[in-house]
């Protein structure tokens, strides 16, 4: 009897992309974890695309060499990724507002 896997299975996803600056999900082989940690990988890489895009414009500002085009994809990726986290903390919060409400 073949098993049924559910696609929207969050135990098997994984934020990468620490070396490009960028978030993707991705297939995390055999290993799941928490949502919690999940989460605060994902707030953790926000924090560092901001800090990176914070470098970048204040490098624009100050002339040090920074290109206004790397300013503004810096701040659009920093922008993306918190919108992003955003929304998945607002589902989050939502699923547990229903759960309360449920009545058995």
């Amino acid at each position: 009897m073949a098993t049924a896997v559910n696609p929207l299975d969050l135990s098997r996803l994984a934020v990468s992309g620490a070396d490009t600056g960028a978030m993707s999900l991705s297939s995390a082989p055999a290993q799941s974890a928490p949502f919690a940690d999940l989460f605060t990988d994902a707030v953790g890489q926000v924090n560092r695309l901001d800090d990176q895009a914070r470098a970048a414009v204040d490098g624009l500002m100050t002339g040090k060499g920074v290109d206004v085009h790397q300013a503004m994809i810096a701040t659009e990726k920093a922008d993306m990724a918190f919108e992003l986290v955003l929304a998945v903390r607002n589902k989050a919060v939502q699923a547990c507002q229903s759960v309360i409400g449920m009545q058995f």
